[in-house]
């Protein structure tokens, strides 16, 4: 995989909001929270230009159902991927522009990691400006 370290682009927001909404077309009832983490949902932050995405549903298990319809978005389908009780898609090749994170709705504790530190991040500007320029 190719990576790059840019400067943040206000586009990101914009791209994921695009991704959300063919995902919920996709998952529906299934789905229970959609949110944008990482590195490019935090404003003026450098970063990779991949669009986490993180998925709360109801069963992760029926998650797999809907393999076919990610492939069809242009995802890679890669099953739990190291953390057990997720489900992992990445999209773009070696030039990646997408990565979904999914959980089920009561693994709190995956769910909370990534929106912590993604709040965090929005709350202290100063971190996250020493954290750009570790990247």
């Amino acid at each position: 995989m190719n990576i790059t370290v840019v400067e943040h682009n206000p586009n990101w927001k914009s791209e994921y909001l695009n991704e959300e909404y063919l995902i919920k077309e996709i998952l529906q009832k299934e789905l229970v929270n959609i949110f944008h983490i990482g590195s490019t949902s935090i404003q003026n932050l450098k970063a990779k230009p991949i669009i986490d995405i993180l998925l709360v549903v109801n069963d992760i298990g029926k998650l797999d159902n809907y393999s076919d319809q990610f492939e069809k978005l242009g995802y890679e389908v890669m099953g739990e991927f190291g953390i057990k009780r997720r489900r992992y898609y990445r999209k773009g090749g070696d030039n990646r522009t997408h990565q979904i994170h999914a959980f089920q709705y009561d693994n709190i504790q995956e769910i909370e990691r990534h929106l912590s530190f993604r709040d965090y991040l929005r709350q202290n500007q100063m971190i996250s400006n020493e954290y750009g320029t570790l990247k």
